[in-house]
């Protein structure tokens, strides 16, 4: 589903409510969480989030062990899945699918289409039937959040495997089912899902280098840096400052989940998380405005 515009009156409305929950200049962790709790308390759904400081191994958890619809919060782990089958040299990311849209319901195999109207890009769908990288079609699937790209990697690469290797990581309770828009298993209960707790976990180790190895985890986060829709975690936050991120979007819901780093050498992953939405963009403004009381925590 694609992004809703953003109203501008709504994030000046937000600000100003932010402006009310200022940190403490002391930098005392259960204060900046109470204010985080009345900011979701107030807000219009349910919200998590899960912080943790790299270098000092300091967190903060806010629902952090409540299920939500991961969305495309789940293209990381698939990402991930990709990079370690390629290391361990089933493939090379180099190598080539071709394009298709035409997938298999988990429920009973039977045949399915993605909608151009509903994904966020429409370009390879103008390619059916022709070639492309393991490679692109990630990069894909990432910044932009292919959803055709994805149903093809997923399918090469296998949901149940991407789920093992989350629990390997030591995220217990991130469920990656199915590909996007497989509307019998969506009717069945059958939906992929996490927590903000395994999201964080899992930036944690790309962020240490950890998963996979080394130069993998610094090519997945590369990727992450080329994110194209910034309208919660980096969206208060200086120029300098980077984050490699992954959004989530379907209706009543907007994810975000990356690595911020810090001028200074410093980095902390952050997840925030939201459902039941009764306002989109206020919802949305809400997030970014927590992601700036995290980030003015860390450097004042």
């Amino acid at each position: 589903m694609k992004i809703k515009a953003k109203n501008t009156w709504v994030y000046i409305i937000s600000l100003s409510l932010f402006l009310g929950y200022g940190c403490t200049p002391e930098k005392d962790m259960s204060q900046l969480k109470s204010e985080i709790e009345s900011v979701f308390e107030n807000g219009n759904g349910k919200f998590a989030l899960a912080f943790k400081n790299i270098e000092s191994g300091e967190e903060m958890l806010i629902n952090a062990h409540e299920d939500f619809h991961a969305a495309s919060t789940m293209k990381t782990p698939v990402m991930i899945e990709v990079y370690k089958q390629s290391a361990e040299g089933k493939f090379s990311m180099s190598d080539s699918v071709v394009i298709k849209n035409e997938f298999a319901s988990i429920v009973d195999g039977s045949t399915y289409s993605l909608s151009v109207g509903d994904d966020t890009e429409a370009d390879l769908y103008k390619n059916i039937g022709e070639k492309r990288t393991i490679a692109d079609l990630t990069y894909d699937m990432i910044i932009v959040s292919s959803n055709l790209a994805t149903n093809l990697i997923i399918e090469y690469v296998d949901a149940k495997k991407v789920t093992q290797t989350m629990r390997n990581l030591g995220a217990s309770d991130i469920e990656v089912l199915r590909g996007v828009e497989d509307q019998k298993a969506f009717d069945a209960g059958m939906s992929n899902s996490t927590t903000a707790y395994d999201l964080m976990v899992i930036f944690e180790k790309l962020a240490k280098g950890e998963v996979v190895n080394k130069m993998a985890s610094e090519a997945m986060i590369n990727t992450l840096l080329d994110q194209k829709y910034n309208e919660i975690i980096p969206y208060h936050l200086p120029e300098d400052v980077k984050v490699a991120h992954k959004t989530g979007v379907i209706n009543g819901l907007h994810h975000d989940s990356g690595i911020v780093f810090l001028p200074d050498g410093r980095k902390y992953s952050l997840v925030l998380l939201s459902k039941e939405l009764e306002d989109f963009d206020i919802g949305t403004a809400l997030l970014a405005d927590v992601s700036k009381m995290v980030y003015d925590f860390m450097v004042n």
